[in-house]
C-alpha cells in the first residue's frame, strides 16, 4: 500500500488488505491527517473518527447510506454510529491488521467530500 506523495488522498482508492501489511504507526498518520483535520486518531494510534451533527433524523440516514455507498464502492467498510435520533459517529480502522492503513485515511478524506458543511 505504497502512497504517491503528490496524490490527494480523496483522488486514492482502496486497496484491498486481508493481513500481512504492516499498520501504520502514529508518526506515520499525523502528517496524513492534515488532509482530514476534522478526524481524530484514537489514543493508541488504532482508529480514527469523526463526528458529525444533523439537523433530523432522516438527513443523518441519507448521509449514512451516503457513506454505506461508498464503502461498498471502494470495500472499505468504517464502524457506523447513529445516536440521539441525529448524531453520527463514523469510526475507520484495518480491522484485519488490527491498526490504521492508508485506506482509512482515503476513506476519511471520501466521507469529508460528501459530507455536509
Amino acid at each position: 500500500m505504497e502512497s504517491d506523495p503528490t496524490d490527494t488522498l480523496a483522488r486514492r482508492h482502496c486497496v484491498p488488505c486481508e493481513g500481512g501489511v504492516e499498520k501504520l504507526t502514529v508518526d506515520q498518520v499525523r502528517p496524513l491527517l492534515a488532509q482530514v483535520p476534522l478526524w481524530q486518531i484514537d489514543e493508541p494510534g488504532d482508529s480514527i473518527s469523526r463526528k458529525f451533527k444533523f439537523r433530523d433524523f432522516v438527513s443523518a440516514m441519507a448521509f449514512l447510506q451516503q457513506v454505506a455507498d461508498l464503502a461498498e464502492e471502494e470495500q472499505h467498510h468504517p464502524d457506523l454510529h447513529l445516536t440521539g435520533y441525529r448524531h453520527v459517529r463514523i469510526e475507520l480502522m484495518t480491522h484485519a491488521i488490527g491498526g490504521l492503513s492508508d485506506n482509512d485515511l482515503i476513506m476519511a478524506a471520501k466521507i469529508d467530500e460528501v459530507a455536509p458543511d
